[in-house]
């Protein structure tokens, strides 16, 4: 049973306990882990709770970053079980699906060049990637979760079953014939239904390398990357399945045991959830993106539209909701052993940025949501 391994937490974690106290994870010496540039802004002493008492049964590290008006930066919990050392407050780590706020940009920047047209289709840009059962997908039905492309390939549908495969290479062009090869899914056609899913990007990555004759890592770099000045993003090249520079490891619940996993060749995630950053990085993505730096205008209005079907919450990247009676644009992303959400109000009032190294990271993301994001937004 996956919560029966409380007593196997504590073993894991013994080391570390005697190393960092689990009551001071905010601001232990030498150097204060938690900075407020302003006594105005967020609400301070529910983002210390968040973070208090790690590590714990749930993450091992938490990095927050919060923005806008009134800004609280935190770190707690561990950098490596193994000596239990300080987590690090300018950690890299795998950013999962916030990856696709960057395709998103790549994407619109190309379609304000007029190199794609958002009204364009998949049969057009990829001759021959789809059969003829599938009807026409537009480019903006892929980046608004409406194309009716089911699933691809996948090495595991767990972490516990993906975790022996993790050095193996899935490319994402074999992803996609394994979703092409299933047909379109039956119970819907194009732009009538979203469903969040990671084939809408990668379908949409493939796209961006054939229009540009160029690799997607380099575009999202010259396009995205440099002009925010995001230094310390990247994708990893040829299946590296390490983390490179600095970074908190990513531990993971797998046969009853804590295991790290930080190590994993993501190369099928590709322009879906394969970048690496760090929280500093993906807030000038953020700023980047709400203030039209990113994304000129028609475009950016892409990114905040939801499309006009049932129960859509999503727009070309971006999820809308409400929370405290302020409308929230956000996207979370994760991967074993990490856990990050980016969030913000439209005219970037309030910004907030967080990294768990969560033991379930790619189990139920509300609760690790509710204790890190939604204290930022409490007032």
């Amino acid at each position: 049973m996956r919560r029966t391994h409380g007593y196997a937490l504590t073993a894991s974690l013994a080391l570390a306990l005697a190393a960092v106290p689990l009551a001071a994870p905010a601001s232990a010496a030498p150097a204060p882990a938690v900075t407020a540039t302003t006594t105005a802004g967020p609400d301070v002493e529910a983002l210390r709770a968040a973070l208090a008492g790690l590590p714990d049964d749930t993450a091992t590290a938490a990095q927050v970053r919060v923005g806008g008006d009134g800004s609280w930066h935190g770190v707690a919990g561990v950098r490596d079980l193994r000596s239990g050392a300080p987590a690090l407050k300018n950690a890299r780590f795998r950013a999962g699906s916030t990856t696709k706020l960057v395709t998103a940009a790549v994407a619109l920047n190309l379609a304000a060049e007029g190199r794609i047209s958002l009204d364009g289709t998949v049969q057009e840009y990829l001759p021959g990637l789809l059969t003829d059962d599938f009807e026409p997908i537009t480019v903006r039905q892929l980046l608004n979760f409406t194309s009716n492309l089911q699933p691809g390939a996948s090495l595991g549908d767990s972490v516990e079953a993906g975790y022996e495969h993790r050095f193996e290479t899935l490319t994402p062009a074999e992803v996609v014939a394994a979703s092409v090869a299933k047909g379109p899914d039956p119970s819907y056609g194009p732009g009538e239904r979203q469903r969040y899913g990671n084939i809408h990007y990668t379908v949409l990555g493939l796209l961006i390398e054939k229009v540009t004759g160029d690799s997607f890592a380099h575009q999202a770099q010259v396009r995205v990357f440099r002009p925010l000045g995001m230094r310390h993003s990247s994708f990893p090249q040829g299946g590296d399945p390490r983390i490179h520079g600095p970074h908190n490891r990513g531990y993971d619940w797998i046969g009853g045991e804590l295991t790290d996993v930080t190590e994993w060749n993501m190369t099928d995630r590709f322009a879906a959830g394969d970048m690496i950053s760090t929280t500093a990085d993906l807030e000038r993505l953020l700023v980047g993106l709400f203030s039209g730096r990113a994304v000129p205008e028609p475009q950016l209005r892409e990114m905040f539209t939801v499309p006009d079907v049932p129960g859509a919450t999503m727009g070309a990247g971006l999820e809308r909701f409400e929370l405290n009676g302020r409308v929230i644009w956000g996207k979370t992303g994760s991967r074993p052993g990490y856990h990050t959400v980016v969030a913000a109000t439209r005219d970037l009032s309030r910004t907030v940025v967080y990294s768990v190294n969560s033991t379930d990271a790619k189990g139920e993301g509300l609760p690790i949501v509710q204790r890190f994001a939604f204290p930022a937004f409490n007032r």
